[in-house]
């Protein structure tokens, strides 16, 4: 059973300009707590149980944010307010561990993957999330990512989510090429490839890598032996596509939505959505949209 996932956070936060020239992107809040909070429940809700943070020694409020602030804690249980040290302390579940790394300088995604072999080791799979998205399963039995869990262990293929994008914006996107027909909303197929940002009459299909991955711990010698890629940065789409060759990657189509909150329309429409359903606010929300449509 897949037990750990790699969260690349080390990144600048540069399209979230100005809200994260002091503080993490991942640390900006939807509502009431952090987007690294949402990305790291969905991960524990799936089965995982190490979280290992690939950070940068400017991005301490995420390690903090997971850390037991104890002085905190000790006054809300003075002061009687139990719900909120609740919360604080459901934060990191008991059961989880979180690990955090450094990333010394800007080598690209595939390099901060493999900053995480050490913690990971050659051979055991591991999840990839990327914190800039969020992925809302509302509704579903089980989350998307414990699907795509499922499907590695039935298949030994590494995995992408995708999700089917209109295809007048396909070449906003990384889209895949299936062997065959796409897949329904939570299955898979096998992949031809991927084809980064086509033009829109010469996309393969409307599905569109959304930044979760399961990956095979082999991945780590591919890496260390990529060559920089796009960016002069070692791309972890490159080892995968090695992967791919070798031994087949599949695609695993998620069937809830995402929200790219390193996008401030996206950003946004995540607080909306989150807002509105919110159980202590989400009345309040709901009340304050249905006020602000009716002004100019």
């Amino acid at each position: 059973m897949i037990r750990k996932a790699v969260l690349p956070v080390a990144g600048f936060g540069t399209r979230c300009l100005p809200a994260s020239k002091a503080i993490p992107k991942e640390m900006i809040t939807i509502v009431d707590r952090p987007v690294i909070q949402y990305v790291v429940q969905e991960a524990v809700e799936a089965g995982i149980r190490d979280i290992v943070l690939v950070t940068h020694g400017s991005k301490s409020a995420i390690e903090n944010h997971f850390d037991k602030h104890f002085e905190l804690e000790a006054s809300l249980e003075a002061k009687g307010k139990e719900e909120l040290l609740e919360e604080l302390r459901s934060i990191v579940p008991d059961d989880v561990n979180i690990i955090s790394l450094r990333q010394a300088e800007p080598l690209g995604l595939g390099h901060a993957v493999l900053c995480a072999r050490p913690v990971i080791g050659d051979d055991e799979p591991f999840a990839v999330l990327l914190p800039d998205v969020l992925v809302d399963d509302t509704g579903l039995e089980r989350n998307d990512l414990a699907g795509m869990l499922e499907a590695f262990e039935q298949t030994g293929h590494s995995q992408l989510m995708v999700e089917e994008v209109p295809h007048e914006l396909v070449y906003k996107y990384g889209i895949v090429a299936p062997q065959g027909e796409p897949p329904a909303p939570g299955g898979g197929c096998p992949l031809a490839g991927v084809v980064e940002k086509p033009a829109v009459e010469e996309s393969p299909s409307d599905l569109a890598v959304i930044g979760r991955y399961v990956l095979p711990g082999r991945i780590f010698p591919l890496l260390a032996e990529t060559p920089p890629g796009a960016g002069n940065e070692i791309q972890l789409t490159d080892a995968i596509e090695t992967l791919r060759r070798e031994e087949g990657v599949d695609a695993w189509r998620m069937r809830g939505r995402t929200y790219d909150c390193g996008h401030q329309l996206g950003y946004l429409e995540a607080i909306l959505a989150y807002g509105r359903r919110h159980p202590r606010y989400g009345q309040g929300f709901r009340e304050l949209l249905s006020r602000y449509s009716h002004e100019d």
